[in-house]
């Protein structure tokens, strides 16, 4: 049960984090112009680019922190005050506009590699999906298993990523402009749920500490 319970809250936190369906509109500006076979290949190395990021930010995020020096409950501390800013974001309709202006500029200065950047980095492997993944890995104390589902829920999240690549016009259609609004803040306040929760965890870790 617990394993099940660790896999939830990774798929979770990584799914509001990286936000798929608000990831439709950018691709399809970015891609503009290109036929489908080239879409998909762009869209297929994105995902890609981003599940080894991430998965190697799970491998090596606790060697790193103590490597650094860092507690786990301070990197919590950090790390949900993060979240809890990109969350604000989220609800504010700040990030939308932001993502946007990132990929417009990265296609001036780097159009020849869309895929890595800035589809990869920094809309799905960004910051916030980083540190996310790291305060994931720190809870899972180096067992294999949980590392394992941590893996497993990164993948998942890519594997949706890719769905919504490939089907990014219709999903533009379907919820429109308004639609992408609404659901980016009900996923603000739930990501703002799990950035408060992270630092209270890691606040008692440290008291106890």
């Amino acid at each position: 049960m617990f394993a099940l319970d660790y896999f939830a809250s990774a798929f979770v936190t990584l799914l509001v984090v990286v936000d798929p369906l608000s990831l439709a509109p950018i691709f399809l500006a970015a891609t503009r112009g290109l036929d489908e076979v080239a879409r998909e290949k762009i869209a297929m190395r994105a995902c890609v680019f981003a599940l080894l990021i991430l998965t190697g930010a799970a491998l090596i995020g606790n060697p790193l922190l103590g490597a650094l020096r860092i507690s786990l409950p301070a990197f919590r501390i950090a790390g949900g005050l993060l979240l809890f800013s990109i969350a604000s974001e989220m609800v504010l309709g700040v990030r939308t506009e932001r993502d946007a202006r990132t990929a417009a500029q990265a296609l001036e200065e780097h159009g020849h590699d869309i895929a890595a950047f800035p589809l990869a980095i920094p809309l799905m492997a960004g910051p916030g999906a980083i540190t996310a993944t790291l305060l994931l890995a720190g809870a899972a104390r180096g067992h294999i298993m949980q590392l394992a589902l941590l893996a497993c829920a990164i993948a998942a999240v890519t594997v949706i990523c890719y769905v919504i690549y490939r089907l990014a016009a219709r999903v533009e259609r379907f919820l429109g402009a308004s639609g992408n609004v609404v659901l980016a803040k009900l996923l603000g306040v739930l990501l703002a749920s799990l950035a408060v929760q992270f630092v209270a965890d890691g606040t008692r870790a440290l008291l106890r500490s």
